[in-house]
């Protein structure tokens, strides 16, 4: 970041701490049975890896709308995370101090992605 100005969606908290929430997914499903590899592992690495590039392709995007559409894709993958997460933990494939750290680092992100869309959607209604 230079000087506190956003130039790259790297330098946005909610991509870093969505990036950080990717990594936790990858690291913790390596240890799932092997036969969850094409199935709840595919599914929780492709909702987490979601996340992040939706936020990284709206902030790409022109108009303040077309980015809070893919804000919203954002905020959907999460939801469909923690379903992920708590489909892992009931059938055992998380201990409960994993379960944990997912779902701080979730509940971490879930309140930056609404700030984002809330703020994206202020310049909206200011261009209206």
């Amino acid at each position: 970041m230079n000087n506190g100005k956003i130039e790259s969606f790297t330098d946005l908290n909610v991509w870093k701490e969505g990036h950080e929430l990717v990594v936790l997914v990858y690291k913790i499903t390596k240890d799932f049975p092997r036969e969850e590899t094409y199935s709840l592992i595919d599914q929780m690495r492709r909702a987490a890896a979601s996340i992040t590039a939706n936020i990284a392709e709206g902030f790409g995007r022109q108009t303040y709308k077309e980015k809070v559409q893919f804000y919203y894709l954002a905020k959907g993958s999460l939801s469909e995370l923690k379903n992920f997460i708590l489909i892992a933990k009931d059938v055992g494939y998380l201990t409960e101090s994993q379960f944990t750290i997912l779902s701080k680092q979730s509940n971490i992100v879930g309140p930056l992605l609404q700030g984002l869309i809330r703020k994206s959607k202020t310049f909206i209604n200011q261009k209206s």
